[in-house]
């Protein structure tokens, strides 16, 4: 492209994409959040139904690329259409899709194209496995991005059924028949987001507000938030205990996670709370929660089946 160019009454790109870029746009950091719960589960499978871990390679490594390709092929779609939104909000006017550095034909080209791809090879390792995929490409793409996140306070509860989808799809991979311990990673998955991403909304409480977007601490205030996130915490707690077949260690260790988790979350009911302060630090034990306890569910599998 020349510079000075215009497409859509937009500048054309006068730079290239950086590395930094490309990230933005696929939300990297998303991506790479959602494989931890994607290979753990396909790892849990892989001990749970006495398969050969090295026989079961070409399926983990054709998975994992799939759902990295059809989640970052979802999140540059997520761009693309959160154009107009981004150029409002503070901590996205960085995007390269509202900066003017890859223009909207671009993001919805990129965004198709990696998510072919990725259905490509979901579907070349059984059908299951690529039909849960095209779940979790429509249910963010359609249900979340396009019609609930604009339209509904609701919206990170119905997202988080899209973003529940990667333990599924790190089971299908290995067995198809989806076990109830499948089922109840899935489970945890879903609660998880909702706390997960009202943390996150409360920091960001005013950005919504100007965007019209009705994220839950922007419409209902923060006190309806907290209590909102103290309910999606107390589901968590009889989770582990659904889940007998994993062991004793991994049922007490999850239940510590949960406890400690639920008394940071009590801290926010404090008359003199800073809830800026307190939404980051939850959101940071989120985060933190993720990683340890999938990476728990790999140990404690793998100890178990020695």
């Amino acid at each position: 492209m020349q510079n000075g160019q215009v497409i859509n009454g937009v500048n054309a790109i006068n730079d290239r994409l950086t590395a930094k870029d490309v990230k933005a746009i696929i939300k990297l950091g998303l991506v790479q959040g959602n494989l931890i719960p994607t290979f753990a589960a396909a790892f849990v499978a892989i001990i749970m139904t006495h398969r050969s871990f090295l026989g079961s390679v070409p399926e983990l490594i054709t998975m994992l690329l799939g759902s990295s390709l059809i989640m970052a092929g979802s999140c540059a779609f997520n761009n693309y259409y959160d154009q107009d939104i981004d150029k409002i909000m503070p901590s996205k006017q960085n995007r390269p899709s509202v900066t003017g550095k890859i223009n909207a034909k671009q993001l919805v080209m990129l965004s198709v194209l990696l998510i072919i791809i990725g259905e490509l090879l979901l579907f070349f390792i059984n059908f299951e496995t690529g039909v849960l995929g095209f779940i979790g490409v429509i249910g963010y793409v359609v249900l979340y991005s396009i019609w609930s996140k604009r339209h509904l306070v609701a919206n990170t509860v119905i997202g988080s059924f899209p973003g529940a989808m990667p333990p599924l799809i790190g089971w299908a991979a290995i067995d198809a028949d989806l076990s109830k311990t499948a089922w109840m990673l899935f489970a945890i998955m879903f609660i998880w987001q909702p706390i997960h991403f009202y943390a996150l909304a409360i920091k960001r409480s005013e950005e919504y507000k100007l965007a019209n977007i009705p994220m839950l601490p922007s419409v209902k205030g923060f006190n309806r938030t907290r209590i909102s996130m103290l309910f999606w915490v107390l589901l968590l707690l009889p989770t582990p205990f659904l889940m007998p077949e994993l062991g004793t260690v991994y049922v007490g260790l999850a239940t510590i996670l949960n406890v400690l988790w639920l008394l940071l979350t009590v801290t926010g009911f404090k008359a003199d709370v800073k809830k800026n302060k307190w939404a980051t630090t939850m959101f940071v034990y989120s985060l933190n929660y993720l990683l340890i306890f999938f990476a728990m569910i790999v140990v404690v599998t793998l100890i178990q089946m020695i």
